[in-house]
């Protein structure tokens, strides 16, 4: 293990916007426990594609898809209160 120090964009709890040293843009930090549960999002999402039921696939996809943006604003809201470019 190495320890380095870390620029803090956002608070330290979940998905804590952060710049580690050598990088140009911040990334989001994400807790193991909220990775699992993005990870049984999308397995919720393709069980129902593959069973063909368009409609549980559809609400899969529209929660996945709002977690997600929620992520993306607060990675946005954090660069733009720190006058910081984004990356995409």
């Amino acid at each position: 293990m190495e320890r380095v120090e870390a620029e803090l964009f956002t608070d330290a709890g979940n998905d804590a916007v952060v710049r580690l040293p050598g990088r140009r843009f911040p990334g989001v930090l994400v807790q193991g426990d909220t990775l699992r549960i993005l990870s049984a999002d999308v397995a919720e999402l393709v069980e129902p594609c593959a069973a063909g039921d368009l409609e549980e696939a559809r609400q899969a996809a529209s929660l996945l898809q709002e977690e997600l943006g929620a992520k993306l604003q607060r990675y946005t809201d954090a660069l733009d209160a720190h006058g910081e470019r984004h990356p995409f």
